[in-house]
């Protein structure tokens, strides 16, 4: 029977990463995929994310910081580029560019507010509402290139990747800690696994022997089925021209007879909508699913309709007619906030909420730290017990 010292289930950014680090630490590691790594049925797939140092709270914007020479030594190691600098655009009276600027001030991250006129006049493909805070350094990671590239370090530096090898469940053994079951009845003996599931958690969570009162504990996941659309840049511009954009607001709901917070979020959107468009997408604004197992991959014209007209008011600089659309997974906790803990010899990691992706490479270093006791994290990832 095939055994391993570490078992991580899930290959996405935060499996793949744990992997790595573990690899490449010199511990024994085995990587369970139920699908490929960064499939299109999980959270990973797909060339564009945003990267952005812009938090309301100090400690995520601290380890933004923290994660930039991660991604670096990961371009450096896998010989690949997977950092664009485009900088990056915040504004809205909900997102607040002034504190978000108090905050960075903090962490000592280059940025700086400008009036909205001369935002309006300095980035003319977009309409402003409020002032702006620019940030520079800030820029676009390629998700599913990072997947790639951290699982083959992974393999060469010794770990077992297995694909298409779906958990089915995670039981104690006397003797080696724990057997992890597939579905199609193949066991792996583990002395400690982690779980980086993402949008899949909440399907096999109360299979993975962990005790009650972690369970409890536990947070609620909420998963969604978010929707993205790209729309064609005018000619004279291109991915370069197209610094990152989170817009905040607050909208009429005529229905409600009150005002709907919004969150929009856009950026170029990379080889897989062929470099000529932008990825536009309202957060959460997709349904609510039980887990990722109930994904239909259909996009709800709803949706693509108000898009669409945010986009015909805020981005000039592009067609507003969508020429490509897809759907993804968020894993929210009520807090937003992630997840890595240790119970017994099982560590969940949870980096979800729809803002994960840029702290992939650091992400694994923390849950790898969890897992083997040399590290710790926020206690914001804490679960309470």
């Amino acid at each position: 029977m095939e055994s391993s010292k570490y078992v991580v289930i899930g290959a996405g950014l935060m499996g793949s990463s744990t992997a790595w680090h573990l690899a490449s630490g010199g511990q024994e590691v085995t990587l369970l995929e139920r699908d490929v790594p960064a499939g299109a049925f999980g959270s990973s797939h797909g060339s564009s994310r945003i990267f952005r140092y812009a938090y309301p709270n100090e400690t995520y914007a601290r380890l933004v910081k923290e994660a930039a020479p991660l991604w670096s030594q990961l371009e450096r190691e896998s010989e690949r580029t997977l950092f664009q600098q485009v900088g990056a655009l915040d504004f809205g009276a909900e997102r607040n560019p002034t504190h978000l600027s108090e905050v960075l001030d903090r962490v000592g991250i280059e940025h700086r507010l400008v009036e909205v006129e001369e935002a309006r006049e300095r980035w003319p493909q977009y309409a402003f509402d409020t002032d702006v805070m620019w940030q520079p350094t800030a820029g676009v990671v390629d998700a599913e290139g990072a997947v790639d590239a951290m699982v083959t370090l992974a393999a060469k530096a010794g770990a077992q990747v297995h694909t298409h090898w779906e958990v089915a469940e995670v039981v104690e053994a006397p003797t080696t800690g724990y057997i992890v079951r597939s579905t199609e009845g193949r066991e792996i003996h583990a002395a400690e696994v982690i779980v980086a599931a993402g949008g899949w958690l909440p399907n096999i969570l109360r299979r993975l022997s962990l005790p009650k009162g972690f369970l409890d504990a536990l947070p609620t996941f909420e998963v969604r089925q978010e929707q993205v659309f790209h729309f064609p840049y005018e000619e004279v511009l291109d991915d370069a021209d197209w610094p990152t954009l989170i817009h905040m607001f607050r909208e009429g709901d005529a229905l409600r007879g009150d005002e709907t917070k919004r969150a929009i979020y856009a950026l170029p959107g990379g080889r897989n909508a062929e470099n000529r468009g932008l990825k536009v997408a309202l957060h959460n604004g997709g349904k609510v699913l039980p887990s990722a197992a109930q994904q239909d991959g259909k996009v709800d014209p709803r949706n693509r309709d108000w898009v669409t007209r945010y986009v015909e008011r805020y981005v000039p600089g592009v067609v507003p007619e969508p020429y490509a659309e897809a759907t993804c997974l968020f894993t929210n906790t009520p807090t937003e906030d992630f997840i890595i803990e240790r119970v017994d010899g099982i560590t969940v990691v949870s980096t979800c909420s729809g803002h994960g992706a840029k702290f992939g490479p650091l992400i694994g270093l923390l849950a790898s730290g969890v897992a083997t006791g040399n590290g710790s994290v926020p206690q914001e990832f804490r679960v309470p017990r």
